[in-house]
């Protein structure tokens, strides 16, 4: 089968990504599942090498060449992009064909929570979406320079890894730039970027120290950063971005990255109780006084999944195991499944069952001691009621923005498509 045969297979069949290994058929990934190909023949050596050479240009090729591994962006007409990643493995070319959807889809379309609106309506700053290889971050990236776009008149800078999604201007400028075509290096281009009076620079992926510390000074010299890294939650990225640093730099650190984090959302696709795809679990920070403190003071980073718990309500923020249960109280997916994505199955046992774990039972405590009315019913009270409100017994303050969740509205299947 030719490669545009192969691809059209992979749009048909809405799978996620295309591997071509020598010695085995092609394989599908559809739903978070390997599928092979089977009626397909094995492929060989001169198959990969063949299919790789007729998608490289001849920059590429020298670049491949000399590093053994290749990143880059392939379009077919009438299907949409995909990212490819050509390396070697064994003596043999291997390659994975990543699916792009050629629609930019917005918020509402990808059923994420609403307080992603509010976090895209920032001006300055630093907003991260991060997870595992396959959470869907760029696409929920994409979502957001799309609404900035939409919104508001600004200059935008994205620099990539491939380039993904294509943006056209509305009523902002965008610039995109791709590392190898138009740039060396993400720290390079996020140097230049900073003499192109931009409002918002995107940065693929902050991967190194170099690129994290621009990024920092970007975000605090008034610049709207967005980026992503490949870390499972909050607490995770949070302690990434400060490990990177020399030990010496860490306190400074620490106070710059309070300065200007807007907002954490960290994503996991969790498969649908119907098997028609999945459906994302979000969690999500923001930039509140608690949450800066906790950034600040080593010995209270720990404590920022619990703040996020308790600021559900108050603030439109989420741990996962918060949009778990919502997901799993809407039926959208299984307990099991919940129980496999959860970050503490045995407390989430006991809030599907309605009882609050010693962990709840200490944050009501603590709540308490600031004054509060507890959190009992945000977490073991009663679920929330179909039809789009929360439904949980605490009632919002006066000075409340938000008030819905990720649990208000049905989330749709799988749509997400790669990082």
């Amino acid at each position: 089968m030719a490669l545009s045969d192969l691809l059209k297979t992979t749009f048909e069949r809405k799978a996620s990504d295309l591997h071509l290994k020598v010695g085995v058929p092609p394989v599908l990934r559809i739903d978070g599942h390997l599928v092979p190909l089977e009626n397909e023949k094995r492929l060989t050596q001169d198959d990969n090498i063949a299919i790789a050479s007729s998608i490289m240009n001849p920059s590429q090729k020298a670049r491949f060449n000399e590093k053994n591994e290749l990143d880059m962006a392939y379009a077919v007409p009438g299907l949409g992009r995909f990212r490819v990643n050509i390396f070697k493995q064994r003596g043999s070319v291997g390659m994975v064909f990543r699916m792009v959807p050629a629609k930019i889809l917005n918020f509402e379309d990808l059923v994420l929570p609403q307080v992603l609106v509010k976090i895209a309506q920032e001006q300055r700053g630093l907003i991260l979406v991060t997870g595992t290889t396959g959470s869907g971050k760029s696409t929920t990236l994409a979502a957001m320079i799309d609404y900035i776009n939409t919104s508001r008149t600004t200059n935008i800078v994205t620099i990539e890894d491939p380039i993904e999604f294509l943006h056209r201007d509305k009523k902002s400028i965008i610039n995109q730039r791709e590392i190898g075509s138009d740039t060396f290096s993400f720290s390079d281009a996020l140097r230049s970027a900073l003499r192109q009076d931009p409002d918002v620079i995107l940065v693929g992926e902050m991967r190194d120290f170099e690129t994290i510390s621009i990024a920092l000074t970007a975000a605090e010299t008034g610049h709207l950063v967005l980026s992503t890294l490949h870390t499972v939650d909050t607490t995770e990225t949070i302690n990434r971005i400060i490990s990177v640093f020399p030990p010496y730099q860490q306190k400074q650190v620490r106070m710059q990255l309070a300065a200007v984090i807007k907002g954490i959302i960290s994503q996991r696709l969790v498969s649908r109780a119907d098997g028609k795809g999945r459906v994302p679990a979000v969690e999500v920070m923001l930039g509140t006084l608690s949450v800066r403190e906790s950034i600040i003071d080593d010995m209270k980073t720990r404590n920022i999944p619990q703040i996020i718990s308790t600021g559900m309500v108050h603030y439109g923020m989420q741990t996962f195991d918060q949009s778990l249960l919502g997901l799993y109280k809407k039926g959208l997916i299984t307990y099991e499944e919940a129980l496999l994505s959860a970050s503490n199955p045995d407390d989430f046992a006991l809030k599907v069952k309605g009882i609050q774990s010693t962990s709840d039972i200490a944050l009501e405590e603590d709540e308490k001691k600031r004054g509060g009315t507890g959190i009992r019913g945000t977490i073991g009270g009663t679920a929330p009621k179909p039809g789009g409100t929360t439904g949980y017994t605490q009632k919002p303050r006066e000075a409340q923005e938000y008030k819905g969740t990720s649990g208000d509205s049905d989330f749709k299947i799988d749509r997400f498509g790669d990082k």
